[in-house]
């Protein structure tokens, strides 16, 4: 089943948050059970990387699955499912998911600007 699968790409993967590195960064850390699977949609752009033992993954609307090896990193894309589970039957692996730090209500506060921004402009045109 391995020669089947798409291999993830280390590679690209570590190289997709280089320019990150400098800017406040997300970890959430979580161990998966070697008989448990996990399946979660994804909230933010991030990058996973696997610990202790190999894991398998498959994304929905993929033709593809993957199996990452500890130290491997894969990036998964915000709004995507993802179904998670350990390769083995005797250790559990641990998985890391790391994205961009934001601070709480940003977008909120982003939409309030906006707002704001258009109602003096609406106000300045009306009265102008």
């Amino acid at each position: 089943m391995d020669f089947a699968s798409q291999q993830a790409d280390q590679d690209s993967a570590s190289g997709a948050l280089i320019h990150d590195d400098a800017l406040p960064a997300l970890s959430i850390h979580f161990a998966v059970p070697a008989t448990g699977t996990f399946t979660w949609r994804v909230r933010a752009d991030s990058t996973l990387r696997v610990y202790g033992a190999r894991i398998w993954l498959t994304r929905a609307r993929s033709p593809y699955d993957h199996w990452l090896n500890p130290g491997e990193t894969l990036r998964v894309y915000r709004g995507e499912r993802l179904w998670l589970s350990a390769d083995g039957e005797s250790a559990a692996a641990r998985v890391t998911l790391t994205s961009a730090w934001r601070p709480p209500f940003a977008a909120v506060r982003r939409a309030g600007g906006r707002c704001a921004s258009r109602l003096a402009l609406l106000a300045v045109r009306l009265t102008g």
